[in-house]
């Protein structure tokens, strides 16, 4: 892909994910993608995700800034929600959280075939006040 179509690409993968649509966000993924320090495949990114839209209902996230080089795309985020059911052992605060996201991905063939990231410290510490 050119990059102008992953930056494309990459606005059609945030929106399925503001959407909350884990369908259409498994559409982006290789169904083995690799995630560093996280258990691999599809599947577990899924359920991460569907862990995150269960505490957080209204969770959106923002693009800062995106940078894309051949296969890779490096972004810079926010992500925001209310905490409203438990999350990572966290009783709901009902808080709202606003936290920075870095993301690096590797696309091939359309699909997020490797991904490493800031991990989500920043929102475990800001629920636990921080």
């Amino acid at each position: 892909m050119e990059p102008w179509e992953l930056r494309e690409w990459y606005a059609d993968y945030l929106d399925a994910c503001n959407r909350h649509d884990l369908e259409a966000v498994r559409s982006f993924l290789d169904p083995g993608v690799r995630r560093a320090h996280l258990p691999a495949g599809a599947d577990a990114w899924l359920d991460e995700l569907a862990e995150l839209f269960r505490a957080f209902p209204d969770w959106q996230w923002r693009r800062i800034q995106l940078v894309i080089e051949d296969d890779r795309i490096a972004a810079h985020l926010r992500g925001g929600g209310t905490h409203q059911g438990a999350f990572r052992g966290i009783a709901p605060t009902r808080r709202h959280v606003n936290v920075a996201e870095f993301a690096m991905y590797r696309v091939t063939g359309g699909r997020i075939t490797e991904v490493t990231g800031s991990g989500d410290a920043e929102l475990v510490s800001a629920l636990r006040g921080r």
